[in-house]
């Protein structure tokens, strides 16, 4: 009987057991990354003369990297880590969201934990999201936005091609 159940055990496991197709294996950005990403927008504030709050989130929207000027607003800490999360889990630039919420889809807005304000940007590798950015502070949303697409290009690769 012993013998039959460690065969039918063995039977059992070999079926059930994972190959390498049944796993992906994806590009993660890390916190050497993230600090990348970070500084590179913070390089693209200084030069514009703004100082705004920038969060870098991986691409499950948890936070890697953070920072707060000390001449920003408090509320820009908050609405920069939401706008990365959003930009991250959903995939899309905020913007795509404040836009669709301007053209009358005000529903949108009622999702939990979402910040549809331009300044969030997904980081792309390798054709993968990897993480997002998201810049609240800056003298405008449409500078928001410049601050985290010069942080997120860090990746970009058809940049790094070029080099």
């Amino acid at each position: 009987m012993k013998i039959i159940t460690a065969i039918l055990s063995l039977t059992v496991a070999a079926a059930f057991s994972l190959r390498a197709d049944d796993v992906v294996t994806k590009p993660a950005l890390t916190l050497e990354g993230a600090m990348k990403v970070g500084e590179a927008a913070m390089k693209c504030a200084k030069a514009n003369n703004c100082a705004p709050s920038i969060a870098v989130v991986d691409a499950g929207g948890s936070l890697l990297y953070f920072v707060r000027p000390e001449d920003s607003f408090s509320a820009g800490a908050n609405i920069s880590i939401g706008k990365a999360r959003t930009a991250a889990t959903f995939k899309k630039p905020t913007a795509f969201f404040e836009d669709t919420i301007n053209k009358g889809r005000y529903a949108m807005s009622a999702v939990k934990d979402f910040t549809p304000l331009q300044g969030g940007v997904p980081i792309v590798y390798d054709g993968q999201i990897v993480g997002a950015i998201g810049c609240s502070g800056a003298k405008s949303a449409a500078q928001d936005e410049e601050v985290a697409k010069a942080g997120a290009s860090v990746f970009d690769t058809k940049k790094l091609e070029t080099k």
